[in-house]
């Protein structure tokens, strides 16, 4: 037994507590954006729109899309306006993942290279029960997760020669199961099953690539306030300190970062077993024969 906690529980509360610690301690500098290459999707309105905005008072080059080219056109025009070192737009829609994939190649092109891409877009869907509406469940499926697939999957040639950063909006649904939301929670669940496992691969191969799940609450974005109006009566944190947390929690390459206007929040939502037996997982791989395949 004294062997056993000796081998790994010691090791692993040490570093936990170096993790709190120089995590609670790490500031974040705005100019740590200056001059970094971003790609924002969703970024018409809402938590997206306001992340662009906070992006171009850093003197980052921008580079927005949606579906509503109108919208980025004033999205784009703001971002100069506040300082951003460049901004472009290219609209389209994440159903299509023809699109998503040319996107970022283009995007790439424009802006010579990438450092960060937020991946902010979402499909919510009024609050109800779930019948057999299988069709909710695939689009869900497609725009909330496989499009963040295809999107970092383009991505991660540029990211690895940059050293860069995702950052995938995620949600507390996509931590906790809640009612009336099943196909919505469903496809936030896979993010954090699928780009968790991605981090680990990232770290084991010395991909200098970091992954941050955003976990978030309610936000007071008008279509989240619309998808709930009447039904869930929680606070809605604001989205303005929403979007600047998630570009922090990013910059400093957190694993996870949390954010729904409370402090207890994070608190509740961090499970520490997962993460130990994630450690532990780790070990029994013959990593040299996985690698050399």
């Amino acid at each position: 037994m004294m062997a056993f906690l000796k081998k790994y529980l010691l090791p692993i509360l040490m570093v936990f507590l170096a993790y709190y610690y120089y995590s609670a301690n790490e500031e974040f500098r705005p100019e740590m954006l200056q001059g970094k290459k971003v790609i924002v999707t969703g970024a018409s309105k809402g938590i997206g729109r306001e992340m662009a905005y906070h992006l171009a008072k850093m003197g980052a080059h921008v580079m927005v899309t949606a579906r509503s080219k109108e919208d980025l056109q004033k999205v784009v025009s703001r971002c100069l306006a506040l300082g951003a070192a460049s901004a472009h737009y290219i609209a389209g829609s994440m159903e299509d993942m023809t699109f998503a994939e040319k996107f970022v190649a283009e995007a790439g092109k424009i802006m010579g290279g990438l450092d960060m891409l937020i991946l902010n877009h979402v499909h919510y869907s009024p609050l109800s029960f779930f019948r057999d509406d299988i069709n909710k469940v695939r689009k869900h499926m497609e725009i909330n997760f496989h499009s963040f697939v295809v999107l970092s999957v383009a991505a991660l040639p540029m990211l690895k020669q940059s050293q860069g950063s995702i950052a995938v909006i995620s949600s507390v649904a996509g931590k906790v199961a809640y009612p009336l939301i099943a196909p919505y929670s469903a496809s936030k669940f896979a993010l954090d099953g699928f780009f968790s496992s991605i981090r680990e691969e990232l770290l084991v191969t010395r991909a200098n690539v970091s992954v941050t799940l955003c976990v978030l609450g309610l936000i007071d974005t008008d279509a989240a306030l619309k998808a709930t109006s009447g039904i869930y009566s929680a606070h809605a944190a604001p989205k303005e300190e929403c979007a600047l947390e998630i570009i922090k929690g990013t910059a400093l390459r957190q694993a996870e970062m949390y954010y729904d206007g409370s402090i207890w929040g994070q608190f509740l939502i961090i499970n520490p077993g997962r993460k130990i037996m994630e450690f532990l997982a780790t070990r029994y791989f013959n990593w040299d024969k996985v690698i050399s395949n």
